[in-house]
């Protein structure tokens, strides 16, 4: 639930930067570019730096977090993986025409899947529709060997593929639909329904207990024989064994290698997790993780975020690895250190404050490898754990992937956005010189204090919010950030140098939220993604109220929607005022109320907006969502087998890569 989404890769991915005009402007970003999807390629700067021990330790976290590919295929739905092995059996097993319109079609079908992780758009949750016919897959099926053959489940793989109605959607966020029975994640089995799974778990449930465990956040929900309600666990000897095995294996060997006593007890906690099953021993290892602030080298590794379940519990697979930028980390180890200040400042009732924010760590890194859900698709910024009352009583860890968000600046360089949606030239000029800094600063604040700020009222289920949860909890570290963001302490504290530095961050936030991220929303369709639903929340609120006063305004001039934004200190008072709400919705568990400004502001679409942003957009060349390839490491061995030096190389492409990750790491 804690987790940075890019508002400047979601929304156009667009508002350029001229501050990072460097060297790595020689390098090719573009690994590839298909229907709405660029896929960048990252650099890892100061890896070959790092010392012969760090370089396997990461060696080794790395080929941990590839292991486990295969169940985030498998969580989003239980014919992903037949489907993934049919369908690139097809493209290699191909002998016709390579330039044929059908071919072509099933290669863009192919490389939609591998984006997604799965049959299903990453964001918008629709299944994906192919362009070639039936036939045309079965006349290249038909002249495969027969290990190549999907055998018996071909009739069933055809049904999904092809039929528009079957598991139309993974996750289903509809107001008054039965959450679980219309999703087609494999999160929960065929024959449950959300009333089954909300019993079984309020039963299971003791809002009086001060340590709660997460319930659900490694298990598949399924029914026995009788027709009772069960969980099926993710570890090693029950569900996604031969795929956490292999994890296992390389964590050990990475443990070898652990930087001191601190890491290496991360890391065996981690096994122990995974090899039990145990959510308490996974509540240890948060907490053995959160104390390891030392390390250079870190990592998050298992069944994190829950923006793939309709209820909002179960964690899909997830990996990050990663080591601290040492120069850029000044900046958030100044924020985190002013946490109480942040805190006591908040306007928010003091009743739902916290007393005291406690080990809040931040620091800005370089991701080495991206893996299951952060993979191609990522964030730009983290804050973990997620248990509510681990982070009150020992605190968490931020962190701003600036590797990546440094990716997104360089390949937007020179796209036209600018030109086309920011009409006012100072608006523009202020972009050019804050927009990365202030973009990089939002992740900072919303990661490092947004998330770890306010709490829950006694008894209060963190649960509560259920379907809406997600959406909240974002919206609630965004309007974090947007609020102090236009904070005097950010030039005491040295962060900005300029007090109108906030003004171009929030005019691309609410440009964003109203307007240029419904490139992303199909015609007809509602916003259903938890950061767009955010995004389009505060920003749908903040027009209602401040259009009013005449603080902002959507003016129509030659045919062209543009946001007109007259007093931004208004903005800013507004932004406090939501956020004052959110939080009390948050800490008294007000599920109605959450209800009520989701549904009125974050889901429906204008129309006419959205058809107008298209139009504007089909002029530009830009891609509405980006994503990533690896890096790959290359272990360098002597004579005698001994490691010698770890070498990252940056020239695999897209299809090489995946068609490689489905070779070499596909245990189930």
């Amino acid at each position: 639930m804690n987790r940075l989404i890019s508002s400047a890769a979601a929304a156009a991915i667009a508002f350029t930067s001229t501050a990072m005009a460097t060297e790595t402007d020689k390098f090719n970003y573009v690994a590839d570019r298909f229907a709405d999807i660029e896929v960048l390629r990252y650099r890892v700067p100061g890896f070959e730096q790092l010392s012969l021990r760090q370089k396997q330790l990461i060696y080794h976290l790395t080929e941990a977090a590839l292991w486990g590919r295969d169940i985030l295929w498998d969580q989003n739905n239980r014919y992903n993986l037949a489907i993934r092995r049919l369908i690139e059996n097809a493209y290699t097993g191909y002998k016709g025409d390579r330039n044929d319109p059908q071919f072509r079609a099933l290669e863009l079908y192919l490389k939609q899947i591998w984006f997604g992780n799965g049959i299903h758009h990453h964001y918008s949750m629709d299944k994906f529709t192919p362009g070639f016919t039936e036939e045309f897959l079965r006349g290249i099926v038909d002249t495969l060997p027969a290990d190549k053959h999907p055998g018996d489940d071909y009739a069933t793989l055809i049904d999904v593929i092809f039929n528009p109605s079957v598991m139309a959607k993974r996750v289903n966020q509809a107001e008054g639909a039965d959450l679980i029975a219309t999703s087609a994640n494999n999160l929960y089995a065929p024959g449950l329904t959300q009333q089954m799974v909300e019993d079984y778990y309020n039963a299971r449930k003791d809002t009086t207990e001060t340590s709660p465990v997460m319930h659900g956040l490694n298990t598949r929900v399924a029914l026995d024989a009788d027709g009772n309600v069960i969980e099926q666990t993710y570890m090693a000897g029950g569900l996604y064994s031969p795929a956490i095995e292999k994890i296992v294996d390389e964590l050990r060997k990475a443990s070898k290698f652990a930087e001191n006593p601190k890491q290496k007890a991360v890391i065996e906690k981690l096994i122990e997790f995974y090899t039990t099953g145990s959510l308490k021993t996974f509540d240890d290892y948060s907490i053995l993780w959160v104390d390891d602030t030392d390390s250079q080298i870190d990592f998050i590794n298992g069944f994190i975020e829950s923006y793939g379940d309709p209820l909002g519990m179960t964690g899909a697979y997830e990996s990050i690895v990663n080591f601290k930028n040492l120069d850029a980390s000044h900046r958030t180890e100044i924020i985190s250190s002013s946490a109480d200040w942040f805190e006591a400042n908040s306007p928010v009732d003091p009743r739902f404050r916290k007393d005291k924010v406690k080990g809040v760590t931040a620091k800005v890194i370089t991701a080495a490898i991206l893996a299951g859900d952060s993979y191609p698709a990522t964030p730009i910024g983290i804050n973990l754990p997620n248990s509510n009352w681990i982070r009150a009583e020992h605190g968490s860890k931020s962190v701003t992937i600036e590797n990546i968000t440094q990716a997104y600046d360089e390949a937007s360089h020179g796209n036209g956005f600018n030109e086309e949606f920011v009409p006012d030239p100072e608006i523009r000029s202020m972009m050019d010189r804050y927009l990365f800094i202030t973009d990089n600063l939002h992740t900072d604040l919303h990661e490092c204090l947004g998330h770890a700020s306010g709490r829950l009222l006694p008894g209060v289920d963190p649960d509560a919010l259920k379907a809406h949860g997600s959406t909240l909890e974002e919206a609630r570290a965004d309007l974090f950030a947007l609020y102090y963001l236009a904070d005097p302490k950010l030039i005491e504290l040295g962060l900005l140098d300029n007090p109108d530095a906030y003004k171009p961050q929030y005019y691309k936030y609410l440009l964003n939220g109203l307007m240029t991220q419904l490139i992303r929303i199909e015609p007809g369709k509602d916003v259903e993604e938890a950061h767009m639903r955010n995004r389009k929340l505060i920003s749908e609120w903040v027009l209602e109220k401040g259009s009013a006063e005449g603080a902002l305004s959507l003016v129509k001039t030659n045919g062209k929607t543009n946001l007109v934004v007259n007093d931004y200190p208004r903005l800013r008072s507004l932004f406090g005022e939501l956020l004052g709400e959110i939080q009390r919705i948050k800490s008294e568990g007000d599920y109605e109320a959450g209800r009520e400004l989701v549904e009125k502001y974050a889901v429906r679409v204008d129309p006419a907006i959205h058809k107008e942003v298209i139009d504007r957009y089909a002029a530009l060349s830009i891609a509405p969502y980006k994503g990533f390839v690896n890096p790959v490491y290359t272990l360098v061995k002597d004579s005698d087998g001994n490691v010698t030096d770890v070498t990252v190389s940056y020239s695999e492409d897209y299809i090489p890569q995946m068609l490689r990750y489905s070779s070499t790491y596909s245990p189930l």
